[in-house]
């Protein structure tokens, strides 16, 4: 994307802990949003939910390399990891192939096929 309408460093922001987001005003009456999760994956794009306008965010994504996963989605994917738990048999098990990998010193073998 290459048209933004400004870039604003993330100390310009102000964080709304109620949306979990981070502000910045908008020429429209409304405001540029982008949430921590957004940042952590590395997008640096701000949108306003009223008008078409983006800004780029300037921020040191290591900054927010740590952070945890949203409450609503991190509590989905714990029931999820529950029953997959159970649900784990032998066969899901996973092996590394470099384990059995042999070599032998023989020729290959080879294997006529029909045309």
């Amino acid at each position: 994307m290459g048209a933004y309408y400004d870039e604003i460093e993330i100390e310009d922001m102000a964080w709304d802990a109620e949306k979990k987001v981070y502000h910045y005003p908008c020429p429209c009456g409304d405001r540029f949003e982008i949430s921590r999760r957004q940042l952590a994956d590395c997008e640096d794009i701000a949108t306003c939910p009223s008008c078409s306008l983006v800004i780029r965010v300037i921020f040191d994504p290591l900054d927010f390399e740590d952070e945890p996963e949203d409450d609503e989605s991190s509590a989905e994917e714990q029931e999820g990891e529950d029953t997959s738990e159970d649900d784990e048999s032998d066969e899901d098990h996973f092996e590394d192939a470099l384990e059995k990998l042999t070599l032998a010193d023989e020729a290959p073998k080879s294997v006529s096929v029909a045309a």
